[in-house]
């Protein structure tokens, strides 16, 4: 059994013609947490739509636990099946993701596919509400939710059926300070885990706490691979990516100077 879950060699993929992925070499490690990080564009979420099987490489090959991702394995139910339970992927819009009646029956809908009881079902619901604190939402319908109720339910009907990978895109993008913080701690408590966890992401402020390591994607490549620290503190890369933009200040002196702004998490919390 290899270290390496996902290994990713050579992927191209495109949008009618237009190029999204532009040749990614990457492993992911059993029960690392990696950060991807770029502008809008940079190929973020198509990459996690490969990862995730909803979309296939044009060229190169994508392997999960020594298995090739492709339409033929993915048509065969006893992997896709095992795929699906193993990896789940949480949208950057949770509306593409919630169609139930009810947050209860949304949370409910993975495990019913697998197959699980109903006592079961009720137990691993109960426990996911309380982590993410929703169990008063269970009998609201989804769509009558507010955008951070939205995106902790959708969260929560991935992690209930108890993934080993979890692919999350900008899950904190949109929210308000308190529901960014549950889900910030969510992904930090699992360092050293046996989850794995890929979060696309522009917010550098919340690397450090849940990653072990970060990529850098510029226009559907790789530009960089560092930790969290070496990262964040590569100006010129940052600048390069268009991950930083300069804020301008004016002292009261009356000099007026830009230079790169960073929010790390923590440091508004009045």
């Amino acid at each position: 059994m290899s270290d390496s879950l996902f290994d990713v060699r050579g992927v191209t993929f495109s949008y009618d013609g237009v190029p999204a992925l532009g040749g990614i070499d990457l492993s992911i490690l059993r029960g690392e947490r990696v950060a991807l990080l770029g502008a809008n564009g940079s190929g973020k979420s198509t990459f996690l739509r490969l990862l995730d099987g909803l979309d296939f490489a044009q060229s190169g090959t994508i392997d999960f636990d020594g298995r090739t991702l492709t339409p033929g394995q993915l048509d065969d139910s006893s992997f896709a099946h095992d795929f699906r339970r193993r990896v789940g992927l949480v949208f950057q819009n949770p509306d593409v993701q919630l169609f139930n009646a009810t947050v209860f029956d949304e949370l409910a809908f993975g495990p019913l596919q697998i197959g699980w009881s109903s006592d079961e079902i009720r137990t691993r619901i109960d426990a996911v509400m309380e982590s993410l604190d929703i169990a008063r939402l269970a009998a609201r319908p989804p769509h009558r939710l507010s955008m951070g109720e939205k995106k902790r339910v959708a969260i929560a009907s991935v992690l209930v059926i108890h993934p080993e990978v979890l692919l999350l895109d900008e899950p904190t993008a949109a929210l308000d300070p308190r529901s960014q913080s549950e889900i910030i701690n969510l992904l930090s408590g699992w360092s050293g885990g046996t989850r794995t966890a890929v979060t696309a992401t522009h917010d550098l402020s919340i690397v450090e706490d849940i990653a072990d390591r970060c990529v850098v994607f510029e226009s559907g490549r790789v530009a960089a691979v560092g930790t969290p620290r070496e990262i964040v503190q590569n100006e010129e890369l940052l600048h390069r990516t268009g991950l930083l933009h300069a804020h301008r200040h004016r002292h009261e002196s009356g000099v007026v100077h830009s230079h790169p702004h960073l929010h790390r998490h923590g440091d508004h919390h009045h």
